[in-house]
């Protein structure tokens, strides 16, 4: 009991269903796992998937980081820091080296995640083919069949009307070229990452209640055409206004002072190790 409060908040038996759907998660990459999602002292949609993961696996003696965006202070990150700290007592960091824990919400650290690390993504709508079929019963069966050409076609479309592939954050992916996987709203930018990282990934959709995974040293690839290929976001001639760098994700602020527009590195643990001449 930590203040009043079970360890880790939830009952030991919904740890032990929790864990047992992310064992299956993790042995079939990329598949959407239902589970029991209970009920958090926090609305849903507001990442109560990625909080049920967390609480189902940490350990007294695990670091935990939160961050939102890529920031360690957001109004999201720190409430869910106080409320994990209030259930559990476990070390609190703002290091991604040092973390064993890491949840997120729409970002992968600048920092390469190593093994025995763990991401844990906060995810509001994990169905990927959401956006070009709404039932259910669809999906399900789109995805046991492979049956992907309705995504495809979605692709095609915007190629014609736009000249470019106009999906920007959540850019759906291939996971060992079987499963078609929402990513979580993270910047195409990230999405290498996903590709062979040594740390394992977890997903959690507390609302839509499904939990996935990619495992360590997974084949991760976004779809694209031969002659259309998956491009990142363009920050080419811009660095940040804070640490110089001109080879992380860049998010656009306004200078209350001076109203000038600068870029600044939007994971803020990564912009203060190099800014300290740490990395």
């Amino acid at each position: 009991m930590v203040n009043g409060y079970n360890f880790a908040f939830i009952d030991e038996n919904a740890k032990k269903e929790l864990r047992r759907k992310i064992l299956k998660a993790i042995a079939i990459p990329g598949y959407q796992v239902p589970f029991g999602s209970r009920e958090m002292p926090i609305a849903r949609g507001w990442g109560t998937g990625g909080i049920q993961i967390t609480l189902a696996l940490i350990g007294e003696d695990d670091v935990l980081k939160v961050i939102d965006q890529g920031s360690d202070d957001s109004v999201n990150a720190v409430n869910i820091k106080k409320f994990i700290t209030k259930v559990t007592s476990v070390t609190i960091t703002n290091s991604t080296t040092n973390a064993t824990l890491i949840q997120t919400r729409h970002r992968i650290p600048e920092d390469d995640l190593k093994n025995g690390q763990i991401l844990i993504f906060q995810v509001p709508i994990p169905e990927p083919l959401r956006i070009v079929e709404h039932s259910e019963a669809q999906t399900r069966r789109m995805h046991a069949e492979a049956d992907y050409s309705a995504m495809w076609l979605y692709l095609y479309e915007s190629i014609v009307k736009y000249r470019e592939i106009t999906i920007g954050a959540g850019y759906p992916v291939m996971v060992n070229s079987r499963y078609m996987m929402s990513p979580s709203p993270i910047p195409r930018w990230d999405i290498k990452k996903l590709h062979m990282s040594e740390s394992l990934m977890l997903f959690g959709a507390g609302r839509e209640r499904r939990i996935y995974a990619i495992p360590p040293y997974t084949r991760v690839e976004p779809i694209e055409f031969d002659d259309y290929k998956f491009r990142t976001e363009e920050f080419t001639g811009l660095h940040c206004a804070q640490c110089g760098s001109t080879d992380t994700y860049l998010d656009e602020m306004v200078n209350s002072q001076s109203g000038e527009r600068v870029w600044i590195c939007s994971d803020t643990s990564h912009c203060r190790k190099v800014k300290d001449g740490m990395h």
